[in-house]
């Protein structure tokens, strides 16, 4: 069920961040790793919102992936409030970390307007699925579904030992 809801939460911020940057045609954001390390999609979620906070072409214009991710989290902090939480260079790689990219997006859901239409959540529904998944997430999959079935076993264990116990002699 925990898994059901994140993976809804999930569906929810990526429709809201698809739905904020559709008009930056530099800007797709199909997932929550690779979508972010050049720093775009950051800055037009920021823009989107508040366009008075920064020229966007000036941003994307510049060189660098890490110049435009710190451009982003220095804006979030000096405008919204919102701690920088990740270190460009982490995000400006092959393939960021997951959770933190949801934990900083999560921020920022929080603090900007968050109107979600269901046309943006039908438009997430039928993105495509990845049919590579990277090692971690297939570790991290198996992992939870090994937690699952121990906590089950533990739980039914428990079910019938109470049961036992409860049982007259």
């Amino acid at each position: 069920m925990a898994g059901l809801q994140q993976t809804n939460s999930e569906m929810i911020l990526l429709s809201w961040v698809r739905q904020s940057t559709r008009n930056y045609p530099q800007v797709n954001v199909t997932n929550f790793t690779t979508s972010w390390s050049d720093g775009l999609a950051f800055n037009a979620l920021l823009h989107s919102h508040r366009p008075e906070l920064f020229d966007w072409n000036a941003v994307a214009s510049q060189p660098s992936p890490v110049q435009r991710l710190d451009h982003a989290f220095n804006i979030a902090r000096q405008h919204l409030g919102i701690e920088k939480l990740l270190d460009p260079e982490d995000v400006a790689t092959a393939c960021p970390d997951k959770k933190s990219i949801l934990m900083y997006v999560t921020s920022l859901f929080q603090v900007l307007p968050q109107q979600v239409t269901m046309e943006a959540i039908r438009e997430v529904e039928m993105l495509p699925r990845h049919s590579r998944v990277t090692r971690e997430e297939h570790i991290e999959v198996h992992e939870q579904h090994f937690s699952q079935e121990v906590s089950f076993t533990f739980l039914l264990s428990s079910c019938c030992s109470e049961v036992v116990v409860s049982l007259p002699t």
